[in-house]
């Protein structure tokens, strides 16, 4: 179903853009990991349509006409879908077809997909079927299923009538939300800068949405500029200039030879060029003017470098100096080591620990765990119990909630070690909502009693010495741990039993120094290991995964040659700060197994 049919995009002149006065539909898309454009939904277009209309420049809120798109907002300046809650970012693009095709008529079609619900086409291939379907191709199973030639599995499909997309006629009003092409990457605004002045020259827009050749820059007339190492500085007075493009030619690609970039030509996203090529374009630089580091843009990224990106943007169009320079990478692994330089670690038994699934204790009864750490209190104070917020003198919230032979509702007890009192029948509930290892934690000082457990999936844990320092321990060789937990299915101590949970980004190597203080924290890792207190099953904090396989509160260094993410060295503190986190986890030198 992949043969071209009429009712295509409407062609457009050299910037992708629909010629005037020619009626089109526009529907809006935003690009998929696996690098597809996927359309909105007729609804979601209008409502795009309806906020470019009152500003071009603004953002759009998908949440006001979808509820399932409530995290999401599209800023129209950078062409960017952001989601509010993991920080991705996708590029968004407008693209224009016609107006007899299937987004024109409100005709989608769709695919039935393993859990039953139905997924759209992408546009282009809901055209094709559409007009395979009006002309009653023979390549068109009528019979409304797909099949995979390779796999032969069958999918049921569905041709269904919806809202139709929004049309448009007349010029487009700015190029700043024209459409996108497929490479999905961001238009830096081509305008001229006075540096150290707050002025700024815009290139004068054509009737059909081209601009003008640019005439040569004059020195004093700048831009201020770069990326990727290539300067967009004016050439000084006397330096050779690449040849002008006449009139009418289409604009250099980004592999030609380096020069100052033609107007409106992304620099945002280029390949960097080599290093002699970055080291002589920040030699251009002008003194005074602040470098911003811009880490990614090329589609999906934290929160943190798209916000550095759009500010540098947001910079430039406010005619301020700035230079746009790529960030370093950071080094996460050392050079490769070969299997006999690879060392145990001196004084730590053994070279891999390997966690299985849990065993469910016997005789943990939640009340003989409770009176084991508590002592009964006859009189209590006249305050709250922080776990059911009742006073202590009257009768636990609980009551009627739980019941245990011989645990009052009014029983009051005092944790042994913190001297913090609660209900027992709260103590009861609390230790029954939770792991169920023969332990307890005060909730109000996180004071451990017993050996605390977690609940970390089954998986391997590998440690050993490297020929190789890290930054500030430049005498001393490296412990490297190497973590690796498979795929598998939730237990009964997991958010969703039953449920597959996933494992990204394993095996994850984490970095010591092979110091006394070093192997003094691996020794108390290797307990928590065992106490399966590393990870745990949850939602990722960086994608907004749920069930997936996550740190749990120990952080660990795994960036190997630099601290650009705040998760490498040099870092002074580091060792301290993870002996506490491991202290909070009950996890000391005392308890440590040799």
């Amino acid at each position: 179903m992949s043969r071209p049919g009429p009712g295509g995009m409407v062609p457009g002149n050299g910037l992708g853009f629909p010629p005037q006065n020619v009626a089109r539909v526009v529907v809006w898309e935003w690009l998929s990991e696996h690098s597809r454009w996927r359309p909105y939904t007729a609804t979601v277009c209008h409502h795009i349509e309806s906020v470019l209309k009152e500003d071009a420049r603004g953002s759009v809120v998908l949440g006001q006409v979808d509820a399932q798109l409530v995290p999401y907002i599209i800023d129209l300046q950078s062409m960017h879908q952001f989601r509010q809650d993991t920080g991705t970012m996708r590029p968004v693009r407008r693209n224009f077809y016609d107006p007899s095709s299937a987004p024109g008529k409100g005709i989608v079609w769709e695919w039935e997909n393993d859990g039953g619900a139905w997924t759209a086409y992408d546009m282009d291939i809901c055209i094709t079927i559409q007009n395979a379907y009006e002309k009653q191709h023979p390549w068109l199973d009528l019979s409304m299923s797909q099949m995979n030639r390779q796999t032969r599995r069958r999918r049921r499909l569905r041709r269904r009538l919806d809202l139709a997309y929004p049309l448009t006629v007349g010029a487009i009003q700015s190029s700043r939300v024209g459409p996108w092409r497929s490479s999905g990457q961001a238009l830096l605004r081509a305008r001229s800068v006075r540096v150290g002045q707050r002025q700024r020259a815009r290139l004068p827009r054509h009737p059909l949405g081209r601009r003008p050749e640019r005439r040569p820059a004059r020195p004093s007339r700048a831009p201020s500029a770069t990326f990727a190492g290539t300067a967009l500085w004016a050439a000084p007075a006397g330096s050779p200039a690449g040849p002008r493009r006449p009139p009418g030619a289409p604009p250099r690609s980004p592999s030609a030879p380096s020069g100052a970039p033609t107007p409106g030509q992304n620099n945002l996203n280029r390949p960097g060029p080599q290093r002699a090529d970055s080291v002589s374009a920040r030699a251009s630089i002008p003194p005074g003017v602040p470098a911003l580091p811009v880490k990614n843009l090329n589609g999906t990224g934290p929160v943190h470098p798209a916000l550095a990106g759009m500010t540098g943007i947001l910079l430039c169009a406010a005619g301020l100096p700035v230079c746009l320079t790529r960030a370093p990478k950071p080094i996460l692994h050392p050079p490769p080591v070969s299997k006999s330089d690879v060392k145990p670690v001196p004084g730590v038994p053994g070279v891999c620990r390997k966690t299985k699934k849990k065993h469910l204790k016997k005789s943990k009864n939640p009340e003989d765990v409770v009176r084991r750490y508590m002592q009964k209190v006859k009189n209590p104070p006249d305050e709250d119990c922080t776990i059911c917020m009742e006073r202590l003198v009257t009768a636990s919230g609980y009551e009627g909630v739980l019941r245990h032979k011989g645990v009052r509702p009014e029983l009051v007890g005092r944790l042994g070690r913190c001297g913090h009192m609660y209900h027992l029948l709260c103590l009861v509930a609390m230790y029954s909502n939770g792991n169920k290892d023969g332990s307890l934690q005060c909730p109000t000082c996180k004071a451990i009693y017993g050996e605390k457990t977690g609940t970390q999936p089954p998986g391997k844990m590998e440690f050993h010495l490297i020929p190789h320092s890290l930054p500030g321990y430049a005498d001393t060789q490296t412990i490297r741990i190497v973590y690796d937990i498979p795929t598998g299915i939730q237990g009964p101590e997991h958010p969703n039993p039953g449920k597959k949970f996933t494992a990204r980004g394993f095996p994850r190597h984490c970095y010591l120094p092979n110091n006394e203080k070093g192997r003094k924290v691996l020794r108390l890792l290797i307990t928590a290991w065992e106490r399966r207190l590393i990870f745990t099953v949850g939602t990722s904090n960086t994608t907004g995964e749920s069930d997936t396989v996550v740190w749990n509160e120990i952080h660990h260094k795994t960036e190997f040659g630099s601290n650009l993410t705040g998760h490498g060295y040099p870092d002074a503190g580091y060792l301290d700060s993870v002996l506490a986190e491991l202290a909070a986890q009950g996890v000391s030198e005392a308890t440590a197994k040799a």
